[in-house]
């Protein structure tokens, strides 16, 4: 691009003529302000300042009261530096002018996170999820200490997929890509931000999984889940903390949904997912070995062989083809029905939220989100891609028509890093679904601690 410099002149000399406020600071400088002061006199004139460096015009209190000798003003080989040029008053206007005061160097607010002083916090302290408080979760002595009434957890393992690996990264990979979540309010709903709701929510971290055994790997997420719910609630009414997983491949819910049933019993699942997911282990890697019979395609099967499901189950978003041509009539047995991929198309996102919620009725719910429920347009990244489905804003909305269920647990699945887009376009719509199921289980207690109000009102 090649600059006019008369045109640039010209632009600067009218910029000189508008009516300024002149606030004078340690340094002398030209202040563009809206408000001006009553006592300032001086409205309508412009007060030369005394020409300086850009640098020194940005950034002078930066280097004030640095210890040592003078600034160098010599390069290695012993000439001199060339000295940074100044800027005219005119050309000043053009330049950064506001009259930043520093903080006191001792002043650590925005250091330790104590009061955002500035844009940023993204980026601070170690990646927990929506920079949740990291909780020591696994520690039987702190069972009683250590408070909470929801806790995320990931579960690194990926040990159980039919076609892509990698989802053993999703759980940082989620949180990597929740960094944007807190502290936000919902536009959707007035006034209500999760994280800030009176519910104490915590990140527990990720148990140390074994990538070599899966049987102890499960088993480990197991333990881990019920270790979490051994703890005490803080600011709610739950019979034991919530649990949120983060996955790993989708053969998690089932260790995930085993810890559920201690506390809650035979649970109903809603299950996003393109595919069924209750096969028959015979036909899916049963066939075998008896070790490969429990994976990401049979693990609802094992949940409801073992007692775990309630038979008021629900699939939605299905769409991946069939192995077998008795696969529904065995998933039917299994307790569920289902919710095509393309029936959104026909009774709309309102009609698949009524079909949900008259399935499930007032029962427990466990909601699995695997991130293939939607299109890899949206979510190219999962274990077992399918074209045609859902968007995420289809999904996050029909999620977030839930509200009112008995949601006590959930997770989102099959989160691959390795295939993800630069963009982070899968991370990102996982940690979205983990806000609007952790959000569910909020809503809910809010809504019975309004009920109870009501009630002593009306005494």
């Amino acid at each position: 691009m090649i600059f006019d410099f008369k045109i640039l002149f010209t632009i600067a000399t009218a910029l000189s003529k508008v009516k300024t406020s002149y606030i004078p600071g340690d340094n002398s400088q030209l202040v563009l302000s809206c408000e001006v002061p009553e006592k300032q006199n001086n409205v309508g004139s412009v007060q030369e300042t005394k020409p300086v460096g850009l640098l020194d015009a940005l950034y002078g209190p930066f280097f004030d009261n640095v210890k040592g000798s003078e600034v160098n003003t010599l390069s290695p080989n012993g000439e001199s530096k060339i000295q940074p040029g100044s800027i005219s008053p005119v050309y000043h206007h053009l330049t950064v002018t506001d009259d930043y005061q520093y903080p006191d160097k001792d002043d650590l607010r925005d250091i330790n996170g104590s009061s955002v002083l500035y844009r940023g916090g993204e980026f601070g302290g170690i990646p927990t999820f929506a920079h949740l408080r990291y909780a020591n979760c696994y520690d039987p002595e702190k069972f009683e200490k250590e408070q909470f009434d929801i806790a995320v957890v990931g579960a690194p393992f990926d040990s159980g997929v039919s076609y892509r690996p990698g989802a053993r990264f999703g759980p940082n990979g989620i949180r990597m890509g929740s960094r944007r979540l807190a502290p936000a309010y919902s536009v959707y709903r007035d006034n209500f931000n999760p994280y800030d709701s009176g519910l104490s929510i915590v990140d527990c971290g990720d148990p140390p999984v074994t990538p070599l055994d899966n049987r102890i790997a499960l088993d480990q997420i197991y333990r881990a889940n019920r270790a979490i719910a051994k703890h005490k609630t803080k600011n709610s009414s739950f019979k034991a903390p919530k649990v949120f997983t983060l996955g790993g491949d989708h053969t998690i819910t089932l260790p995930a949904i085993k810890a559920a049933y201690e506390n809650y019993g035979p649970v109903s699942v809603i299950h996003f997912d393109s595919h069924l997911d209750t096969w028959n282990p015979y036909y899916f890697g049963g066939n075998v070995t008896e070790y490969q019979s429990v994976n990401h395609g049979t693990y609802l099967h094992w949940a409801h062989e073992k007692g775990l499901l309630s038979d008021t189950c629900i699939h939605a978003a299905i769409r991946g083809p069939y192995p077998g041509p008795k696969d529904v009539e065995h998933d039917v047995k299994c307790g569920f029905d289902r919710i095509l991929a393309r029936d959104i198309d026909k009774i709309g996102i309102d009609g698949i939220i009524k079909k949900i919620k008259d399935r499930v009725g007032n029962s427990a719910v466990y909601i699995t989100v695997d991130v293939d429920s939607m299109d890899p347009a949206n979510t190219p990244a999962s274990g077992t891609v399918e074209p045609g489905g859902w968007t995420s804003r289809e999904l996050l909305s029909v999620l977030d028509g839930l509200e009112g269920l008995n949601v006590v647990g959930g997770d989102v699945v099959e989160v691959s890093p390795p295939f993800d887009t630069n963009a982070e376009l899968t991370s990102i719509t996982a940690s979205q679904v983990a806000d609007s199921i952790i959000s569910l289980m909020v809503i809910r207690e809010q809504e019975k601690g309004n009920e109870a109000e009501r009630k002593e009102i009306g005494k």
